[in-house]
């Protein structure tokens, strides 16, 4: 199998240049996925070398975790410290989504390729969607990747196996249950990028309207609103419950067929239940991982790119601050 990579002739052989990963982030804890994601890189034979930590202490439990899927790799608690020595050509941002921005604007003006966890950045005091077009302004013009992880459009053709073709018409409706780890108004940049971002798979850039909330309790919520996109409209209706057990309840689907995703933790096998149907499918995580090696060896744009992006954090955004008027 050919793995990532620049092939550079070298006599009457070609030599592979593989792909350098630095993560930060790697530990699992509370709902931190970083452990997963360098564990996927390192199978679709990417060079995951370091990680980053806040401490040293939480730094190198990271790196011996992820020593179970065969990945060697060093531990560091500052930054700067960690590309110069290990000079990574990839960042992968798997921390608190707080600081998401200070590492995507380090990372794009030492020209690395990103991979970074959703919220894409959050800071909702801010106009966050100037800074992000300002990022991938810099991006482009050193012509390197930035993508955000949200797996789930990659899901979307095992969907259609098990349910069949969405049929989309003029009105639609959409329903996603997500079980985040926190409470209350934090369930909303938590889980809400995932229904966002199928949403604009399906219809691309849209619009929202008739946005509404029920909540009574800090451990329940649903978000309902439409979606609008040329002559189009979706109905849609997140339901957030907080679980802290591992796995996480999801549920999702279109037009009345709905989903439902099951985990065989022995195996880490993943499957979609629709009726009496059951598909395994292939992790969407690693198909996220997978495109974003591609797009960086092809060079060119990520299924998550930049205007997928930007509409998620602008929407994201925008639920967001009604929520918090009441």
């Amino acid at each position: 199998m050919e793995c990532f990579g620049i092939r550079i002739h070298n006599g009457c052989e070609d030599k592979i240049v593989t792909m350098r990963v630095s993560i930060i982030g790697a530990g699992r804890n509370r709902n931190g996925i970083g452990e997963y994601i360098g564990k996927y890189f390192h199978r679709n034979h990417a060079n995951v070398i370091s990680v980053l930590g806040t401490t040293e202490r939480t730094s190198e439990k990271a790196s011996s975790a992820l020593r179970k899927y065969g990945i060697e790799c060093v531990p560091y608690a500052e930054f700067d410290k960690m590309v110069e020595k290990e000079m990574p050509d990839t960042i992968v941002i798997a921390s608190p989504s707080s600081t998401h921005y200070e590492y995507l604007v380090k990372c794009v003006d030492l020209g690395l390729n990103v991979f970074c966890e959703k919220p894409f950045v959050w800071n909702p005091t801010d106009d966050m969607g100037e800074a992000v077009k300002d990022l991938f302004k810099k991006a482009n013009g050193k012509k390197i990747t930035v993508a955000m992880n949200s797996q789930w459009p990659f899901a979307i053709p095992y969907y259609k196996e098990i349910c069949g073709e969405i049929g989309i018409k003029r009105s639609n409706k959409c329903f996603v249950s997500l079980s985040p780890y926190s409470c209350g108004k934090e369930m909303i940049p938590e889980s809400v990028p995932h229904t966002l971002s199928l949403l604009y798979f399906l219809f691309g850039e849209g619009e929202i309207s008739n946005l509404s909330f029920d909540s009574s309790n800090e451990r329940e919520m649903t978000v309902t609103f439409r979606y609008l996109v040329r002559g189009k409209d979706c109905e849609v209706l997140t339901k957030l419950v907080s679980q802290q057990e591992q796995p996480r309840d999801f549920q999702f689907g279109f037009n009345d067929k709905i989903v439902g995703r099951n985990l065989d933790l022995q195996n880490y096998d993943i499957y979609l239940n629709y009726m009496n149907k059951r598909l395994k499918i292939l992790d969407p995580l690693e198909l996220s991982v997978r495109n974003f090696i591609a797009a960086v060896e092809k060079k060119v744009e990520p299924l998550i790119g930049c205007s997928h992006i930007l509409n998620n954090i602008s929407l994201l955004k925008e639920i967001y601050d009604r929520y918090e008027r009441g």
